[in-house]
């Protein structure tokens, strides 16, 4: 099947590892020219000299994507690099696991910035070319704890469903400009993100890491955790010309694990 992404310019927020990195990769070998940010420049620089030796056309910047400032400058690389960004896809590193009285009001604020604000500032920065080309795709890496919160995750279950509402009312506004802004939902996904919350459930629980992961795969349909190019999948699917008619949609990709109907 013909994506046809050969030549677009793809940005990938936090891509120097997990998700964001199998993204950068799948899109890459669709033929998309990358611009790729992360907050550790050794992390950074390794992702991509990996996708290079791969045969990627790829600029790498450095940035904290909770700072509207360094979002800017992302922006502004691959606009002077490649002269536009034809696919967004916004991402950030999950904010601290715990419960409510774990987090003091710094901890909900940062969270904030970095998981909501950062696709508020990303969306601005590229929405104007977007319309005005008349093609575009806005994709949000969201989480399975916004239609199905997660124990532990209170602050990924409330900022995230934000990110949702905030994608659903942008994709009516510009979905006669030709750009479609929709979400994928992760299930757990061997990262080191979910590594984190199963290491801190097994404290909290007293049980083992593996007892915890043991559960999970239990309570997922196939089985299973998902690798991290099945979910890229997704997201190619998405950025591609065959999804021209969908924009609005929160998609998960959990193997079965959510429950509801829709």
């Amino acid at each position: 099947m013909d994506f046809g992404l050969q030549g677009k310019v793809a940005l990938v927020a936090a891509a120097s590892r997990g998700l964001g990195l199998a993204v950068a990769e799948e899109l890459a070998a669709e033929g998309c020219k990358l611009v790729i940010c992360a907050r550790g420049e050794e992390a950074l620089a390794e992702a991509c000299t990996l996708l290079a030796a791969a045969g990627a056309e790829v600029v790498a910047v450095p940035a904290d994507v909770s700072r509207a400032i360094d979002v800017d400058a992302v922006v502004a690389a691959a606009h002077e690099a490649y002269g536009q960004v034809d696919v967004l896809v916004t991402n950030s590193g999950g904010p601290p696991a715990g419960p409510f009285e774990a987090h003091s009001r710094q901890v909900w604020s940062e969270a904030v910035l970095g998981t909501l604000d950062s696709v508020l500032n990303f969306s601005r920065a590229v929405l104007p070319a977007m319309r005005s080309n008349g093609w575009g795709r806005i994709i949000n890496i969201t989480s399975i704890a916004v239609k199905q919160p997660v124990d532990g995750l209170i602050l990924s279950n409330s900022i995230r469903a934000a990110v949702t509402g905030f994608a659903r009312t942008l994709a009516n506004e510009v979905a006669a400009s030709g750009v479609t802004v929709n979400n994928v939902m992760p299930g757990f996904t061997w990262t080191d993100r979910v590594e984190e919350l199963a290491r801190l459930q097994a404290e909290t629980a007293g049980g083992s890491r593996d007892e915890i992961v043991a559960g999970w795969e239990a309570a997922i349909p196939m089985g299973r955790l998902a690798r991290p190019p099945e979910f890229a999948a997704m997201v190619a699917f998405l950025a591609s010309e065959r999804a021209s008619y969908i924009t609005g949609a929160s998609i998960a990709v959990d193997g079965g694990w959510i429950r509801g109907l829709l």
